[in-house]
């Protein structure tokens, strides 16, 4: 009897859809350690090749945009000459392989130069670049600069570009966080604009869990995915003018680090790196989309 009863547990189990579905615990794989002077990664790219992963450094770094092959090893320092590193945040592409930096790092909620640069960067072997186009912004409903602590929602560490638009992840730095996120559109051209407000979404959990580092975009453009420290949250469902209803999907890392950067290596893979701290980080692991 209590053979038969340990065999019909064991079968439930198999047949649980939880329980086949839940994700492993070494799903983030380490791929490749960053190079030492590397410390405070803050966004990561591909080159229209796949051959290059472009790398930038925040506040208080050079600006310079790093270039690594896929195993790791730093190939060139691209000095860009006309622009500096107030806050360099994160790191895109388009579909033309054009390459973007977000100089909108705002963690006091309070600057009113935030902007986002269009480099002349084609060639990996190219040592210096500038800056041929500059997209500068403001946040449509930011009134006041800091705005009061309990509505601190414009800084930003995330975004992508779509079919002629730039799309801003808003991380949230409130008193009393509860994952509330904006999204913001902006036009990809020269001149000053105000950033549309598209969204107002909200995730669960506390800071690690639910505050937004960096996004990536799959090549469809039909899935976004927003990096936090511990999970990674796949946004579909979404329209290129409206964010409202975009469903949201958690998928657990089962690790945690200050992960800053997320990249799409192919549409079912992602690289992610994270900041080199005493005892960790410093990496670029692989991950696989359930």
């Amino acid at each position: 009897m209590l053979r038969i009863v340990i065999l019909s547990g064991f079968l439930l189990l198999s047949c649980n859809p939880k329980a086949q579905d839940s994700p492993k615990t070494d799903d983030l794989k380490v791929e490749f350690s960053l190079p030492k002077k590397l410390k405070e990664v803050s966004g990561i790219a591909m080159s229209k090749d796949k051959k290059t992963i472009w790398s930038i450094e925040d506040q208080g770094n050079k600006n310079v945009v790093y270039g690594l092959d896929l195993q790791g090893n730093q190939t060139t320092d691209v000095l860009v000459n006309n622009a500096d590193n107030n806050d360099w945040e994160d790191i895109t592409a388009d579909s033309q392989g054009n390459i973007y930096i977000g100089d909108f790092g705002n963690n006091e909620n309070d600057r009113q130069n935030l902007s986002i640069l269009k480099l002349d960067l084609k060639d990996a072997s190219q040592k210096t670049t500038n800056v041929i186009q500059t997209t500068t912004f403001h946040y449509e409903g930011q009134a006041e600069f800091p705005p009061k602590k309990s509505n601190w929602l414009y800084d930003c560490e995330a975004f992508v570009e779509m079919d002629g638009n730039f799309y801003l992840f808003t991380k949230n730095r409130s008193k009393g966080f509860d994952g509330t996120f904006l999204v913001f559109q902006v036009p990809n051209k020269e001149g000053d604009f105000q950033a549309k407000l598209i969204g107002k979404l909200k995730l669960s959990g506390g800071f690690s869990d639910a505050a937004i580092t960096s996004a990536a975009i799959n090549s469809t453009k039909d899935k976004i995915v927003l990096l936090n420290h511990k999970n990674i949250q796949i946004l579909t469902g979404f329209s290129p003018n409206d964010f409202s209803k975009a469903k949201i999907q958690t998928q657990s890392l089962n690790h945690n680090s200050q992960k800053e950067a997320v990249v799409f290596l192919d549409d079912k893979t992602l690289l992610i790196a994270d900041e080199k701290d005493k005892k960790t980080g410093g990496n670029i692991y692989r991950f696989p989309l359930q």
